[in-house]
C-alpha cells in the first residue's frame, strides 16, 4: 500500500565530523536536542560526506601527483574553469572504467559499480584545507553498522540510507541517489501484480531507496549544513541487498 503521508524531518546541530567520529552518538545526540525522538518504520538518510569523514575517506591533494592524462585533460581548453588535475587524478585513481571523458567532464564507473562523475571524489565541504573525500569502501557495510547501532541506542527498528548527489544522462539537474542501503529492500516490485484494468504489470520496479533519498535531500539542502535526515511514514520492505540491488548488471545495460 502506498503511504498516504510522508514526513520529512531534517536533523540539524551536528558539529563537523572528523575521522574516528561516531555518527551514531553525534546523530542521537542532536536528536535529542531537537526534540526528535525516532519511531519504528523510521528511515534515517546520511549524506556520504559525513560517512566518507567519519571513515578517514579524505585525501590531501598534496599527497597526488597527477598522472599525464590527469594533467592533460585538467588543461584542455573544453574544460571547466579552474580544473584541478589533482582531483582528476584522485578520480581516475578511484575508478575502475573511464565511461565518459570529454568536453571537461569525466564520467566514471567505480570500484562498486556506480556510474557517476569523478567517481564521487568531491574538494567541497571537506573540513579540511586542499583535500578531497572518495566514497567510503562498502557503503552497505557502512550503512549496515550506523542501523544497527540506531537501532540498539534507540531500541527502534530502522532503516539507513547513505546518499550521494547523482546527475541523470537524459534530463537536467542532480538529485540524490541511495549509495548505501540497510534494514529496507532498495526495490518495491510490482512484476506480475495486476493493473486497475486488470492488465499484468511486466516490468515497473520502483528504486524506493533513491526516490526516499531524494526526498531527504530537500531538507538537508547543500548549504544548510543539515547532513542528516528521517523519513517518516513510508512502509518499507525489511531486508534487503543494499545498493548493490540499485546496480545494473553489464548484461543488462544497454549503454555500455
Amino acid at each position: 500500500m502506498a503511504a498516504k503521508r510522508i514526513e520529512v524531518i531534517g536533523v540539524a546541530g551536528l558539529p563537523e565530523v572528523t575521522p574516528s567520529d561516531d555518527l551514531t552518538t553525534l546523530f542521537v545526540d542532536a536528536c535529542g536536542r531537537e526534540n526528535l525522538t525516532l519511531v519504528d518504520g523510521d528511515v534515517v538518510v546520511f549524506t556520504q560526506k559525513v560517512v566518507s569523514k567519519a571513515e578517514g575517506c579524505i585525501v590531501p591533494l598534496t599527497d597526488i601527483e597527477p598522472s599525464s592524462l590527469a594533467a592533460g585533460f585538467a588543461g584542455r581548453e573544453d574544460a571547466k574553469a579552474g580544473k584541478d588535475p589533482r582531483l582528476v587524478e584522485l578520480a581516475l585513481r578511484e575508478s575502475h572504467r573511464i565511461v565518459r571523458m570529454d568536453h571537461g567532464v569525466l564520467i566514471t564507473e567505480t570500484r562498486h559499480g556506480f556510474v557517476c562523475a569523478n567517481s564521487g571524489v568531491d574538494a567541497s565541504n571537506v573540513g579540511v584545507v586542499d583535500a578531497a573525500t572518495t566514497l567510503p569502501s562498502e557503503p552497505d557495510r557502512s550503512a549496515e553498522r550506523l542501523c544497527t547501532a540506531i537501532s540498539e541506542r534507540t531500541g527502534k527498528r530502522v532503516a539507513v540510507i547513505i546518499s550521494d548527489t547523482f546527475g541523470r544522462p537524459w534530463r537536467e539537474g542532480v538529485v540524490n541517489v541511495a549509495i548505501g542501503i540497510a534494514g529496507m529492500s532498495a526495490l518495491r516490485d510490482y512484476r506480475g501484480q495486476n493493473d486497475a484494468e486488470g492488465r499484468s504489470l511486466a516490468s515497473t520496479v520502483i528504486a524506493v531507496a533513491d526516490e526516499l533519498a531524494a526526498a531527504a535531500e530537500l531538507v538537508m539542502g547543500k548549504l544548510d549544513r543539515i547532513p542528516v535526515a528521517i523519513v517518516r511514514g513510508f512502509a518499507f520492505a525489511p531486508g534487503g541487498g543494499g545498493a548493490a540491488e540499485l546496480v545494473r548488471d553489464a548484461a543488462h545495460d544497454l549503454f555500455r
